[in-house]
C-alpha cells in the first residue's frame, strides 16, 4: 500500500492531467468549500443503482478504456 504523500502526489497528477492545473485547483477548492464527504455521496449514488448496473457499467468502460500502461505485479 503506498503512503500518504505518494497517493496524494498520484491524485493530484491525475487531476491535473485530465483537468489541467486551473481546474484541478477549483475542483479541490469546491470539494474544501463544500465539506464533501466522498463516503456519503458514494454511498447515495451507488444505492440508487439497480442490481448489476454498476458491472455493465464497468465492464463496458473497461472495454473502451483498455489498459495501455505498465503494469507492477506486487
Amino acid at each position: 500500500m503506498a503512503n500518504a504523500v505518494n497517493i496524494l502526489d498520484q491524485g493530484f497528477a491525475c487531476l491535473v492531467d485530465n483537468l489541467g492545473v486551473i481546474d484541478a485547483e477549483y475542483f479541490i477548492s469546491l470539494i474544501k468549500r463544500d465539506d464533501f464527504d466522498y463516503t456519503v455521496w458514494q454511498r447515495e449514488y451507488f444505492d440508487k443503482m439497480a442490481a448489476g448496473e454498476f458491472a455493465v457499467k464497468a465492464s463496458a468502460y473497461a472495454e473502451s478504456h483498455p489498459y495501455t500502461g505498465k503494469a507492477q505485479v506486487l
